[in-house]
């Protein structure tokens, strides 16, 4: 039997809501560190979550005060990559000494480097860190990699819809299969969501990078959905460009991703008419997570000399559509 943690969730987006009512469904008290009206929903009405495994309606305990919540076994930070400087600087009075952090972040991870060893052990990714403040905020010590495939929009605020299966990939930054990643895949499964630990998480990212790489920027230059990105033929040939640069990458870097191109664009397109992440977030005028899906992976190309110039390309047009958005009536 699984004992009850005390787990904290931070963010409460589509995934941080996501996760904390399944957690919840599953017996497993859970706090959220939540501000603004977010917070003050979550305090009147709780979390509303529509998946494929039914609709559910929880209660949690959440603060804007993390010396509130208090020391957790397990912190799960589910916030877009560019809030990570102030959410680290906010999270020390809820880590104790055994506390369990678990990032659940889209991109390339700050911790990308710390653990694995090789030439580049122990160095800052530099578009996501580049004074250093991300590698001081937390003792890497604590952290447990992830990867989400969770398809997941809020049309209001702790209110989430979600019409795909649900699947977290945990790993260790050392690769080691520890018994502290164990018990996390078990608190995960038991949430009803599949969850496997692997030792090699680095193969998982970049399988998840590919996949955000491939539909983010894109979507947010053309408007797209997942279906269009990779079904449209006008669309499909720039994917499938962003796909193999981004391959020959990871592989580079000893990443071993089993993709099939073929399969993978079918996939994408068999997914319907879901607007990324970062299309949601251009629509409502939030920062884009560029950084961490884009500029970040350009860099790990640039350490290995592999060229990407369809992907540059795609970033700085999603750049420069974020800093330029069309005007309303136009």
């Amino acid at each position: 039997m699984t004992p009850t943690l005390r787990i904290a969730i931070v963010g409460a987006g589509a995934i941080g809501c996501t996760l904390a009512a399944r957690l919840v469904g599953s017996g497993q008290p859970v706090k959220l560190l939540a501000r603004g009206d977010t917070l003050a929903t979550l305090k009147r009405d709780g979390i509303r979550l529509s998946d494929l495994q039914g609709e559910h309606h929880v209660r949690v305990t959440a603060s804007d005060n993390a010396h509130e919540l208090g020391e957790q076994d397990l912190i799960f930070i589910c916030t877009k990559a560019p809030a990570l400087p102030a959410v680290l600087a906010q999270i020390p009075p809820m880590v104790g000494p055994h506390t369990v952090v678990v990032p659940v972040v889209n991109g390339v991870p700050w911790w990308y480097f710390h653990g694995e060893g090789g030439r580049f052990a122990g160095q800052p990714i530099k578009a996501l860190d580049v004074d250093g403040q991300l590698a001081r905020a937390l003792d890497l010590s604590h952290v447990i990699g992830c990867v989400v495939f969770i398809t997941a929009q809020c049309p209001q605020p702790c209110v989430v819809e979600s019409r795909n299966p649900h699947l977290m990939i945990v790993g260790e930054p050392d690769n080691s299969l520890s018994p502290r990643l164990e018990q996390l895949r078990d608190v995960i499964e038991r949430a009803g969501i599949e969850a496997r630990s692997t030792d090699r998480i680095r193969d998982s990212l970049w399988t998840k990078i590919i996949a955000n790489l491939t539909s983010n920027p894109l979507s947010v230059v053309t408007g797209a959905t997942l279906e269009q990105l990779y079904g449209l033929p006008e669309l499909r040939e720039l994917v499938s460009s962003t796909l193999h640069e981004t391959l020959l990458t990871a592989a580079a870097h000893g990443a071993r991703v089993s993709i099939d191109p073929h399969t993978f664009l079918e996939l994408g397109a068999g997914m319907g008419a879901v607007r990324t992440s970062m299309l949601q977030d251009f629509d409502k005028g939030r920062p884009l997570e560029l950084a961490a899906i884009g500029d970040a992976v350009l860099e790990l190309a640039e350490h290995m000399a592999v060229p990407m110039p369809v992907t540059r390309n795609i970033i700085a047009l999603a750049r420069f559509r974020g800093a330029h958005p069309t005007p309303q009536g136009a």
